[in-house]
C-alpha cells in the first residue's frame, strides 16, 4: 500500500492532537472521521486542511463504507470498548486514547479480540514517549536511586470548574470522574515507571455536589515493600503535577516537567534527559509497518485499567454499576 489509511472516532479536542501528528506523517492518509456533532467534524477538517475527507455521525456507517487500516478512537470512555471490537472486527489496526476501557474483564476481551485477529492495538499514553519520564524509568530500573521505596505522584488540575455539563461528568458516557479521565495519566506513570504491581489500595474520594468524584486521595502498598500515594484533585485553581520517587540511595523529583535528582547531604543534580523521536501516532504506525514492537500495549493498559478499579472499589464508588455516580 502506499499510504496508511486511517479514520478517528470522535473528533473533540484530543482529536487534533492525532491529526497534527498524524498529519505529519508523509505515509498516512486520514481517509474519513466520525462524530456526531457536525461542528466537531468541520473544525478538524478546517484545522487540519483535511479535504476530501468522508464524514459520518455514526462508526459502524464509517467502518461499513470506507476502506481503513487503522482507526485512532478519541470518543467518551464508555464507548472505547464497543468502537475498537468493532473495528478490529472491520479489519482495522486501533489506537485507543486512555483510558483503554472501563473494567478489567472489558480490557482483556480487546486483547484476545487484537491477538486472535492479529490486530495491533496501541493505547495513546504519552509520557511513554516524552524524555523526563523515559529518564525517570530508566533511572529506577538502573538502580540510580538504589531499591525504590515509596512514590507519591499527584495531578491537580481545574478539571472540574472545566467539564461541567459536558460528558466528562456523565457516568454512562466517562465511567468515573478525574481519575478515570485526567488521572489515568498519572496512575499509568506510577506503573510504567516503576513496573510495579499494586496490592492493597485504600481512599478516600470527593465529588464536591459534582454527579462523578473530583478529588481521589489513595494510598497504595505495592509488591516488594513499595509504598505510594496517588492524588488526583479535579478541584484546583490550575494544573501542577508532581512525582517524587524515593529510595536507599537518593530521591528523583518531577515538577511540572523539571526532574532533579536529590542524594543525602548532597546539591541537586539536574541531568541530561534523552531525546524523544517518536510518539504515540507515529508509533502506532511503525508498529503496523513491523517497524517496532508495540510501544503501549493492551497488555500494560490493562494494568492501569485494574488499578484504577481497585481504587473505585475501595472508595465505594460505583459509576456503571449502579446507572448513577456515587460514593455508597
Amino acid at each position: 500500500m502506499d499510504k496508511i489509511r486511517i479514520g478517528i472516532i470522535g473528533t473533540g479536542g484530543i482529536a487534533h492532537w492525532h491529526a497534527r501528528q498524524l498529519t505529519e506523517l508523509d505515509y498516512v492518509e486520514i481517509c474519513a472521521i466520525t462524530d456526531p456533532s457536525t461542528d466537531n467534524r468541520e473544525s478538524i477538517i478546517s484545522d487540519y486542511h483535511l479535504d476530501g475527507v468522508r464524514q459520518f455521525v455514526e462508526h459502524r456507517e464509517m467502518l461499513e463504507n470506507t476502506e481503513l487500516d487503522a482507526v485512532v478512537i478519541c470518543s467518551p470512555h464508555t464507548l472505547h470498548f464497543q468502537q475498537a471490537m468493532d473495528a478490529m472486527s472491520s479489519g482495522c489496526h486501533v489506537l485507543l486514547e486512555k483510558p483503554m476501557a472501563c473494567s478489567e474483564e472489558e480490557a482483556q476481551k480487546l486483547i484476545d479480540t487484537a491477538e486472535k485477529l492479529k490486530k495491533v492495538l496501541q493505547v495513546s499514553y504519552q509520557r511513554h514517549f516524552q524524555p523526563e519520564f523515559l529518564f525517570i524509568r530508566d533511572a529506577i530500573a538502573s538502580g540510580e536511586i538504589g531499591k525504590l521505596t515509596s512514590v507519591t505522584a499527584s495531578l491537580y488540575q481545574e478539571w472540574g470548574q472545566g467539564t461541567t455539563g459536558s460528558w466528562r461528568q456523565k457516568p454512562a458516557l466517562s465511567g468515573g470522574g478525574m481519575l478515570m479521565d485526567s488521572g489515568s495519566h498519572i496512575v499509568d506513570v506510577l506503573l510504567w515507571t516503576t513496573g510495579l504491581s499494586p496490592e492493597k489500595v485504600t481512599t478516600q474520594m470527593q465529588q464536591h455536589h459534582s454527579p462523578v468524584e473530583l478529588d481521589s486521595f489513595t494510598s497504595i502498598r505495592f509488591e516488594n515493600n513499595v509504598v505510594a500515594g496517588l492524588n488526583i484533585v479535579g478541584y484546583a485553581p490550575c494544573w501542577h503535577e508532581t512525582y517524587i520517587f524515593c529510595g536507599d540511595n537518593g530521591g528523583i523529583f518531577y515538577d511540572n516537567g523539571k526532574v532533579t535528582i536529590r542524594r543525602l547531604g548532597e546539591e541537586p543534580i539536574i541531568p541530561k534527559l534523552p531525546e524523544q523521536t517518536t510518539n504515540q501516532d507515529k508509533s502506532f504506525i511503525d508498529a503496523i509497518l513491523g517497524k517496532h514492537e508495540v510501544m503501549v500495549p493492551g497488555q500494560f493498559a490493562k494494568e492501569v485499567v485494574k488499578l484504577t478499579e481497585m481504587i473505585y472499589e475501595a472508595a465505594g464508588y460505583e459509576p456503571l454499576k449502579s446507572g448513577k455516580s456515587s460514593l455508597i
